[in-house]
């Protein structure tokens, strides 16, 4: 990655759990890297919104799902060169909508997965991105109160 390739907007990934305890886990067909690959909905900061707005906006977006209670997990640097930071959240009592997909993101499918079987999947290599194991991690190692 060149400089001129590095990250300049923040970017938020968010752990978005049902009563049951269930995760908010994506899929969508990435040709590029080989197939079909497991992320967690998030994505990068518009304008001035805040960390949590952004984490808001993209959950709304990305898995039609609003919700009542935020924790954040923690920030973390995108790569190295890099001023950008990766914002993480979990997100609790939720409320489910539709997606409000743009264009690009028409393949994104929902599905709800035990925590179990999310940490699996990040051992076997199955999430497209670094920022959703990392935040399910976290969320699974520090346990909110709810």
């Amino acid at each position: 990655m060149t400089n001129t390739q590095l990250p300049t907007r923040d970017a938020a990934v968010i752990v978005a759990r049902d009563s049951n305890g269930l995760v908010a886990v994506l899929t969508a067909p990435f040709p590029l890297h080989g197939g079909e690959y497991l992320f967690l909905p998030g994505g990068r900061q518009e304008g001035d919104e805040s960390p949590e707005k952004c984490a808001q906006r993209e959950l709304r977006e990305e898995a039609g799902i609003t919700a009542a209670t935020w924790r954040p997990l923690g920030s973390y640097a995108i790569v190295p060169g890099s001023t950008a930071r990766l914002h993480l959240f979990e997100a609790r009592d939720l409320t489910l909508g539709p997606q409000e997909l743009a264009p690009g993101e028409d393949g994104f499918k929902l599905m709800w997965w035990p925590m179990e079987d999310a940490l699996a999947a990040v051992g076997e290599g199955r999430f497209l991105l670094q920022g959703g194991p990392l935040a399910l991690l976290l969320a699974d190692r520090q346990p909110s109160a709810a």
